[in-house]
């Protein structure tokens, strides 16, 4: 059998190896690169300002990813599944009018306007880490108010155990609610989440309707969302439009979807990898090194009792 050999490198030919990066440094530098604005792109939309004294005592103190990547790198599937959907395709969502029903076990059952939250509730200025299942994580200036003091205004009847939250449902202004939409998600819309009555009445747990210093963009979840920063960012459910409290634990619509991947409590845990890569490592966004990842998000010391002699591994 004839064997032909490839031809011989010239010297010229052969890169310089001062030139040469290691395949690590290659690959975090492109991903970095994705993930920068396009040059010559539409600056980030100024919103409506809204003010907020910044709570010290549950900020970080680390710098905020800049806003043009907090905007435009996004995970929200009601208009794709791709990370710059949000950005492109967010100018359908219609954040107000806009109304929260908050029902279910309580005894003063409530529909609130948006603007009549911000008007009840003193506003706080927040600086949480907020950290995806794909191992990667930003720092945002979040500005809301502890979803307990929403709670507790309709008065839980006792037999609620846990929180449920249902987005909009409304193709029109969600394309990827349509079927036939390119990136169509399987997702069992309206997407549903949940938490734990004493996870939902935790200090730490913010319902959130702005961030950098302005209401909160379309592509982030306008006009109103949960951030529940020890726990994996899909668990802060985005343009609610309904929280009610029940007595058995909410079926999620990434549990319906995947529950080998994505289960109900869903706390930051490297320990525990996703089955598809591990959550051992992360790469905050606008860095090109990677970091480790902390238990419940660097949060433990606030929130490890919750879950005292739970199997994390078990509920995970």
């Amino acid at each position: 059998m004839l064997i032909r050999r490839a031809p011989r490198f010239a010297a010229s030919e052969i890169t310089d190896p001062k030139l040469y990066l290691s395949r690590r440094e290659l690959m975090a530098g492109a991903a970095a690169l994705v993930l920068m604005p396009a040059p010559g792109g539409a600056a980030t939309p100024k919103g409506q300002a809204l003010t907020a004294a910044r709570n010290a005592a549950f900020s970080l103190t680390e710098p905020p990813t800049k806003i043009d990547h907090a905007t435009t790198y996004n995970n929200f599937y009601e208009f794709g599944v791709n990370k710059d959907d949000p950005s492109r395709l967010a100018h359908t969502l219609r954040p107000r009018p806009w109304t929260v029903q908050v029902d279910g076990l309580v005894h003063k059952p409530k529909t609130f306007d948006v603007d009549e939250l911000i008007r009840l509730f003193p506003l706080e200025e927040r600086v949480y880490s907020l950290r995806c299942v794909e191992a990667w994580s930003m720092v945002i200036p979040w500005i809301g108010f502890p979803l307990a003091s929403l709670l507790k205004r309709v008065e839980p009847t006792g037999q609620g155990k846990f929180v449920e939250f249902t987005t909009l449902l409304d193709p029109t202004q969600f394309p990827a609610q349509k079927p036939g939409f390119f990136g169509y998600s399987s997702l069992d819309w309206p997407y549903v989440e949940g938490l734990r009555l004493d996870e939902a009445l935790h200090p730490l747990t913010l319902l959130t309707v702005g961030m950098y210093g302005q209401v909160l963009p379309n592509p982030n979840g306008a006009p109103v969302r949960m951030v529940v920063p020890w726990k994996y960012g899909f668990k802060s459910a985005k343009s609610i439009v309904r929280i009610r409290l029940v007595s058995e634990q909410p079926k999620t619509s990434w549990e319906k979807a995947a529950s080998q991947e994505y289960g109900f409590y869903s706390n930051v845990n490297p320990a525990v990898s996703h089955p598809r890569w591990s959550q051992a490592d992360e790469r905050r966004i606008g860095e090109f090194r990677r970091r480790a990842t902390l238990p419940f998000n660097g949060y433990a010391d606030q929130v490890a009792s919750l879950y005292t002699g739970m199997d994390l591994k078990k509920f995970y």
